[in-house]
């Protein structure tokens, strides 16, 4: 797209131009008629992206000579726009050459008069005898390369020797003795010509169509073999699991019977050991008895009894393990699991290996294109296939290497790919003053003394930091202040000349934005926006994964909440960069 030309209201061109914090361009007029007559009660809305400001923004007005001012009524407001008429002529129109201020659409061509005519102008040449002899054709723009533009004599002859339409003054000199023939005797043998390559084209087209109906039935078919793969892969996976729940059940019968066997020998011990001291206790008080008796006889003959039954007796002695434990297994069952991750691990790289092998499509690299400039053409156009070929190939490649990490869930862990990232004074705005060490920049009314370079953004509030960001992954942290900021990241290629969407950090295919505003966000890439209701967060953290294609922007605070996430194929180094409003600020946070 290019530099904003129109207003997005009026459909006019700009008079006394205003740009609001998301960066669209009305009318001054136009904008405020539209927020006079708005609810009050609801949220300010921006009419062409819809983002919402919770108190009414001020319109910053644009100069430049690329905005000139029409000169204005005296009127508070402007009156209500007519009714679209679809006769008048569009951009992507013919408009007629006869019609006085706004042109209506042509209808017809004359090549005689060599003027377009709208319905209105077109009656003079049927209703009058002196346009009899005028061709009229169906409408058709640059009616001047009719015109010979040496002799300023419409073109009626063909030269081949130069292959160029020429009038009649030009075979007197210019193309004198030259191979020249009428223009309808040429468009006739080229008409044949035509015909030809239309009938190739049609042959093509429906080799094309067959082969799109090849490759539709194979999608389907792909389709329907994925489908049955994981069908059959979960079903496999199902048998493992259960497979593994039926070795924990065993193990766990191990455990629970060698428990029981060793409880129930430790319980035959402890009640053998119950009954022996029993008896031992009984012969100690049998003693104690015996040593107190004042009978001599009975005390001789007593005491040779016991000492024979206590010599005769030997007890066995029951020796405690004191390392005895089940550690032993849980050290098994951990090596055990170790061995499964690691052929698990190879089994399936195995399997990734095979996968990516299989080719589903390609292009046949037998067939060039033929073209109509001879084999120097067809030789480069050779080149050109072999490197996007090749280049297909390493995109394949690097998809397949590319695979997205697990995104970290806790502040902590995003610390841990913290980049310090600094801004660049050769890329920023001049009404954008940098600070901190270059870490923050704020817009403020007048312009900076920056030094001309091609890298600054001319006419855009806009700033670039230094350090490019590849392979990854990535995390830094940003304040924002004010109205209104877009954090972002971008290619270094984005085009720094003009207020267009070219330029514009998330607004163009090489760049990705987030807009915040006071009480919303708006997610930008390209024509896509995304409107997000999220809590307001001054702080916010951007976490980007460049192989594995994501960028992702968090609320920071005790818990990380994501409020967008895009996905794409990053092909080249990305630099982080924001847009700033006026009265707002953004500090990239050191961490």
């Amino acid at each position: 797209m290019s530099d904003q030309e129109t207003c997005h209201l009026c459909k006019e061109d700009l008079r006394d131009p205003v740009s609001i914090p998301c960066g669209h361009i009305f009318c001054s007029i136009c904008l405020k008629t539209y927020w006079d007559h708005a609810d009050p009660t609801a949220p300010y809305l921006c009419p062409q992206c819809r983002v919402s400001y919770n108190k009414r923004p001020t319109p910053r007005r644009l100069g430049g000579s690329r905005y000139n001012s029409a000169p204005r009524t005296s009127e508070s407001f402007p009156p209500p726009p007519p009714s679209p008429d679809y006769n008048y002529a569009g951009p992507q129109d013919v408009g007629c050459d006869i019609c006085v201020g706004k042109k209506h659409k042509a209808v017809k061509s004359c090549l005689m008069c060599l003027a377009s005519y709208c319905e209105k102008h077109l009656k003079p040449h049927y209703e009058s005898a002196t346009f009899k002899r005028h061709k009229l054709v169906d409408e058709i723009g640059h009616l001047d390369r009719q015109i010979c533009p040496q002799h300023q004599k419409g073109l009626e002859l063909f030269c081949r020797t130069d292959q160029m339409c020429i009038c009649v003054l030009c075979t007197v000199k210019e193309h004198k003795g030259h191979d020249m023939v009428s223009a309808e005797q040429e468009r006739s043998e080229e008409q044949q010509r035509l015909g030809n390559t239309q009938a190739e084209i049609q042959e093509k087209i429906h080799d094309r169509l067959k082969q799109m109906e090849e490759l539709k039935q194979a999608v389907d078919s792909l389709k329907t073999s994925a489908q049955q793969a994981m069908q059959e892969c979960e079903k496999l996976f199902g048998d493992m699991l259960r497979s593994i729940e039926r070795m924990q059940q065993e193990m766990s019968k191990l455990i629970s019977s060698n428990k029981r066997a060793a409880l129930k020998n430790a319980e035959g011990h402890m009640e053998r050991l119950t009954h022996e001291i029993a008896d031992l206790r009984r012969r100690d008080s049998e003693i104690t008895q015996l040593s107190r008796t004042e009978d001599h006889i009975h005390f001789i003959q007593s005491y040779h009894m016991l000492i024979a039954q206590t010599e005769a007796e030997e007890l066995p002695t029951v020796t405690v393990n004191p390392y005895f434990s089940f550690g032993p297994v849980n050290k098994a069952v951990s090596e055990m699991k170790q061995h499964l991750n690691e052929f698990s691990n190879d089994e399936l790289v195995k399997v990734a290996k095979t996968v990516n092998k299989m080719t589903f499509c390609q292009l046949d690299e037998t067939k060039r294109r033929r073209t109509m400039k001879g084999d120097t053409m067809k030789g480069d156009m050779t080149r050109g296939d072999t490197m996007r070929g090749e280049t297909l190939r390493a995109d394949e490649a690097a998809m397949y290497r590319s695979v997205p990490m697990q995104e970290p869930q806790h502040r902590d862990d995003f610390l841990r790919y913290a980049v310090q990232l600094t801004l660049d004074s050769n890329t920023a705005y001049r009404q954008l003053y940098l600070s901190r060490g270059n870490r923050k920049a704020a817009l403020k009314r007048d312009p900076h003394n920056y030094s001309d370079n091609p890298s600054r953004f001319d006419c855009l509030p806009q700033v670039l930091c230094k350090e490019p960001l590849s392979g990854g992954p990535f995390y830094w942290e940003v304040e924002w202040s004010g109205e209104g900021a877009a954090i972002g990241v971008t290619y270094k290629g984005i085009k720094r000349v003009g207020y267009g969407d070219t330029c514009r950090i998330g607004y163009n295919r090489k760049s990705w934005s987030l807009f915040c505003s006071d009480s919303s966000y708006s997610a930008r890439h390209s024509k896509d926006q995304v409107e997000i209701n999220a809590p307001y967060s001054s702080r916010i953290g951007v976490f980007l994964d460049h192989s594995g294609g994501t960028l992702s922007f968090y609320s920071v605070g005790d818990t990380m909440s994501l409020i967008h996430r895009f996905k794409a194929s990053f092909g080249e180094a990305l630099y982080a960069g924001f847009w700033v409003w006026y009265e707002s600020a953004v500090t990239i946070i050191q961490v």
